[in-house]
């Protein structure tokens, strides 16, 4: 290695070590305003790092319980769908938290629910590195990931080591979502699905069928109707079989790139099969114009600040299109109070974030609930709840 690099390196590390003991100690006095001067400290830090190099930090940090405390939420908030309570609306989407590894360390940074995932029947390494890559300008990431993860058993054994005390926390009104996903080679995308149903299902409050990530070649095909409709069909038959009591509710998660025919299509599906919900959305691999990064040609999907309006409106015609009997978790670009009430007065009972947390922090989640909870004072709204939908009642 040459001397500059390894030079580098170590004043990288050292910078790395000092943050981590400014943070370490914000988070042991357990002061808001201390972590909140400390975090931006220790957020450039992680964003000198590679951005899959930085994420793995930032696991491992939620997994040994070091992301800041939340403050308990207020009344407002609480929402009940999907057959569960919520404590609030805010849930972490999936792709933070791929193999099953920090979830109890997330929950306690003041998400409502965590979803994990995507999770594929086998392991499999993904796309080749590099994959993911910060658009900084755009407040932007592009990932091809390509559904890199540990496999079911791997992600069963930790869900299942954790059981009980995800049964306290789902009481407590904080869910937990399984992504399930399909194995590059296989040649039956139904039996991937089913099997992850099979297997991680009683672990789960509720399952996504991702039929819309961008970076596995095929995938997308599987939101055609009649394939949705087959699929689907197989999934709910083996949700219905489950040997638990509480069985899991099932979710769709489309893509934001969609025809109106398509829209059309997965809407009628989904209320002909009585399926739970569905999540709009995932990334996009349109470019809105107005990216101002070197990066924006990169191939895989979008997500961020310029995937909001794209997936906001998404939801509103997915509500509209399924007159508002199909809950609906909004996600893509959410990064405050208004983003996220924009959604839900669009149509989502809940909200989903992930690319806030790389430019903003832990904090973000508690930002953004304060500030959703002003809003919905400000607008005359007693409840999330209450907001759900309301651009449609006009």
């Amino acid at each position: 290695m040459a001397a500059p690099l390894r030079r580098r390196l170590r004043a990288l590390a050292a910078a790395l070590g000092g943050c981590g003991l400014l943070l370490g100690s914000a988070l042991a006095a357990g002061d808001e305003r201390l972590q909140a001067a400390v975090l931006p400290a220790v957020l450039p830090a992680l964003r000198s790092l590679p951005p899959e190099t930085a994420h793995g930090l930032a696991l491992r940090a939620a997994a040994c319980g070091l992301l800041p405390a939340a403050r308990p939420d207020g009344p407002a908030l609480e929402v009940r769908v999907l057959g569960r309570r919520f404590r609030n609306p805010l849930g972490l989407a999936a792709g933070f938290d791929k193999h099953g590894e920090a979830v109890d360390g997330l929950y306690k940074v003041g998400f409502g629910f965590v979803e994990v995932g995507t999770v594929t029947p086998e392991p499999q390494e993904g796309n080749p590195k590099p994959r993911v890559f910060r658009l900084l300008e755009d407040e932007a990431v592009i990932n091809r990931y390509g559904f890199n993860s540990h496999g079911h058993a791997a992600v069963e054994r930790r869900l299942r080591a954790r059981q009980e005390t995800q049964r306290k926390l789902t009481g407590a009104g904080m869910p937990l979502g399984v992504n399930l996903g399909k194995n590059k080679s296989s040649a039956d995308a139904a039996a991937d699905y089913v099997a992850g149903v099979q297997v991680l299902g009683p672990l789960a409050d509720y399952l996504v069928v991702n039929v819309s990530s961008p970076n596995t070649p095929g995938l997308r095909d599987l939101q055609g109707k009649a394939e949705l409709r087959d699929l689907l069909t197989k999934v709910l038959a083996e949700r219905d079989t489950l040997p638990c009591k509480h069985k899991p509710a099932v979710l769709v998660k489309i893509a934001p790139d969609l025809t109106l025919q398509d829209k059309q299509d997965i809407a009628s599906v989904v209320c002909e099969l009585g399926v739970d919900g569905l999540i709009v959305s995932n990334t996009t691999v349109s470019r809105p114009q107005g990216l101002q990064s070197m990066r924006r040609l990169e191939p895989g999907g979008l997500s961020g600040k310029p995937l909001r309006e794209l997936s906001t409106q998404t939801v509103r015609e997915m509500y509209a299109l399924t007159q508002g009997q199909v809950p609906i978790i909004g996600v893509g670009g959410v990064s405050s109070g208004r983003d996220a009430l924009e959604k839900i007065r669009a149509g989502a009972s809940l909200v989903q974030m992930y690319t806030a947390l790389v430019y903003q922090g832990p904090l973000v989640v508690g930002a953004v609930k304060r500030e959703l909870e002003e809003l919905l004072r400000e607008q005359g709204f007693k409840s999330v709840m209450e907001a759900v939908g309301a651009d449609h009642r006009r």
